[in-house]
């Protein structure tokens, strides 16, 4: 999988995108596919994100102004977004 840089408060981790669930309506929020194999620039999706060290985030039901994030590579902001769920390190 991919792996750039997610940054989420002062915190930097790398972060492997380990699977795109949902392509979504960026207007509506609506699902307009399913798996899809690949996403672009302007496109709204739900993705699986697994950080190479345990990371602090928050969901945005329960606290949207520690949910947000961004993920850069090479310098470049490539995506930006908010927690919707997570899964506790084991």
């Amino acid at each position: 999988g991919y792996t750039p840089v997610f940054h989420a408060h002062t915190a930097q981790v790398a972060c492997t995108i380990s699977e795109i669930t949902q392509k979504l309506d960026p207007k509506s929020g609506e699902v307009l596919q399913e798996k899809p194999e690949f996403i672009k620039k302007g496109d709204m999706a739900t993705v699986k994100v697994i950080p190479t060290k345990p990371m602090v985030l928050e969901k945005a039901t329960e606290i949207p102004q520690l949910s947000r994030f961004a993920v850069r590579d090479m310098g470049m902001t490539v995506a930006a977004g908010v927690c919707v769920d997570r899964v506790a390190a084991k």
